[in-house]
Parts: C-alpha cells; structure tokens; sequence
C-alpha cells in the first residue's frame, strides 16, 4: 500500500471525511490550475525527456510554486526518474505528489494542533496573531475561537490592533459567533495594555487559550517591532512563558507576494507557525510549498471557506492528496 493510499484509508470517520471533502473543495482552483496543467502533460505513453521537464518546470513556477522551490521538485524528480529508471511520463505524478510532501515542514506539534490540546501545567495557552491589514486576520480570529470552543476549550480574545476603527467592532463579531468573550479598549489604546488586560482577565477565570489580535503595520517595521516586543513584554509579567505561539496570517491570493511578507515579518517576530488564508479564492495555491519550503516555518492552519468553520488544521499529506485528487464525475457535475 502507498503513502497516499494510507491517507486514505485514515479518512473513515463522518468528521474526517467531511474536513477531506472541504479540504479537496478549497483547492479546486488551484487543482484545476495546477494540476490539471500537470495531467494534460504527463499523459500515458509519453517519454519522459528534457522537454517534458521543462514544461513541469514551467508549470511549477507559473503555480506560484516559485523558481528556488521548483528547482527543488526538478531535482528531486530527476533523481527518482533515474533511480526507479521511469520512462513513462505518467508515473510522475505520483513521484511529484511524494516529493512534494516531502518539502512541507511539519509542526513538531500537529497533532496537538489537530486535536486542539494544550499544556495544561501552562494554562492559558497564548496565541498571538500578526500579519498585514487585510489578510483575513479578525476572521480567522474567530474561526480558531470556533475550533477551541467546539473541542471544549475556554477561549478569550485580546482586541489589541486599536488602531483601526473597524478591527474592534469586526472582532466582537466573530467572537459573537463563536460564542467566546472578548476583552477590548477604545479606539487609540495601548495594544499592550488590552494584551495585559486579557491575560490576567483569563488567569483569573482559568481560561484555557488566549487569543491576541495585533495591528497589521508592516511598512513601519520598526514600530511594530517595538509594539510587539512590549506586548510580549508585559504579558510575560502575569505569565513568563507568553506567548506560546506567534503566527502570521499571510492571504494565499497574493501569491509570491506572501513568501515576501513572510519574510519580512521574521525580521521582527520569532514566528512559530504560519496561517494560510483563502485558499478556496485563488489558484495560486502552490505558494503553500514555496512559503513552507524557503521559510521552514510549518504551516499551521489554512482558510479554505467563509464559514465559522472553515479554518483546517494543516495536514501536510492530506493537502497534496487534496491537491492531487481526481474529480469524480459527480465533481464534474457541479462545475
């Protein structure tokens, strides 16, 4: 049995096979983009030769797959065409499928992430989140709030961008919907005051996870790393541990703009994880395996919907089973 036909064969449950089947329906542009350019060239019959190469070259970095990340995959492929002595360009598929599931970094805690567990001897387990205004922040905000309350956790929201009007009100809307509190100042407060305000609110009430949302300013570097060294600054002083985690929001549609902001946003914050989101609008997909591969930070989350419940825990294998998935004549039907 092959990789992928264990990941398979794991996706038996209601619930899996539903987050499968969201999964496969955020993808399906950058599947049909992606991949359907790949299928339409690695055709039964067809020799495997420097031409073909090229073109799965070509059709990497058109993907957003970026030139560093592809170079990679060719590599790699070459290699494995030489060692399994493959001449038939169909059999590529599944060696790309492999080697490109062998350059997504996984998290050293992915399975925590999937069950939604903490460290319980270090509760409130602290998130922060960071990324450019207009990335899907405040919306993912609430999804992740969704998916802690709905595994039994107690979640509190820090409103810390104050400086955009609008943030606290959209962030009290997505708590509304997760049905998490929210702890907020007026528009202009101190961001670090609203995160030290959180936290010792969650101590006091022995809240399970804190979520701190933070002001998206990159084109002043030098002030958001000084913001953000004081909120962690003073939540340290309730707790010495926080925060836990600090992941970046970067929106998929941007393509390779997003692998810039990623790297940007290293100069100023040790980040641990990095959030995907709106997968489901873009067929640049593949940015996913440049961002995953040039930074080494895992991917943490991804957005593949509006929904509350739309936000997926990264699976590295399920996303390129996804990605690779035949339509089913049923699929067709719906297009």
């Amino acid at each position: 049995m092959g990789f992928f036909d264990k990941i398979k064969q794991k996706i038996t449950g209601v619930t899996e096979a539903l987050s499968f089947d969201r999964l496969k329906e955020g993808l399906t542009k950058t599947r049909d983009s992606f991949v359907g350019r790949l299928r339409a060239v690695l055709f039964a019959g067809r020799k495997i030769d420097a031409q073909l190469l090229s073109e799965i070259e070509e059709i990497l970095i058109t993907s957003d797959v970026g030139v560093t990340t592809t170079d990679k995959i060719i590599a790699r492929l070459k290699d494995r065409v030489r060692a399994d002595n493959l001449q038939d360009a169909e059999l590529i598929l599944d060696v790309l499928k492999e080697e490109i599931a062998g350059l997504i970094a996984q998290s050293p805690s992915a399975q925590a992430d999937a069950s939604f567990t903490i460290d319980e001897s270090r509760k409130p387990h602290v998130i922060m989140l960071i990324g450019v205004n207009g990335v899907g922040k405040t919306t993912t905000i609430g999804k992740m709030a969704h998916n802690y309350k709905k595994a039994g956790r107690s979640v509190l929201i820090g409103a810390a961008d104050t400086f955009r009007a609008a943030a606290n009100e959209q962030l009290e809307v997505w708590a509304t919907r997760a049905g998490v509190d929210i702890i907020q100042q007026k528009h202009g407060a101190d961001p670090a005051a609203v995160a030290f305000d959180t936290l010792n609110a969650a101590k006091a009430r022995g809240t399970d996870v804190v979520i701190i949302d933070t002001a998206g300013r990159l084109h002043n570097k030098q002030g958001l790393m000084q913001e953000l060294e004081k909120i962690g600054r003073v939540m340290k002083k309730i707790q010495p541990d926080a925060p836990h985690d600090i992941f970046l929001a970067l929106d998929a549609t941007t393509g390779q703009n997003a692998l810039q902001q990623a790297k940007e946003f290293t100069k100023v914050a040790p980040i641990t994880g990095i959030i995907l989101t709106k997968l489901d609008g873009t067929a640049k997909g593949g940015a996913v395996l440049a961002i995953a591969d040039a930074m080494q930070i895992p991917v943490r989350y991804i957005g593949v919907g509006e929904r509350i419940d739309d936000l997926q825990v990264f699976d590295a294998a399920a996303f390129v089973e996804a990605l690779f998935e035949e339509r089913s004549p049923v699929d067709e039907q719906k297009v």
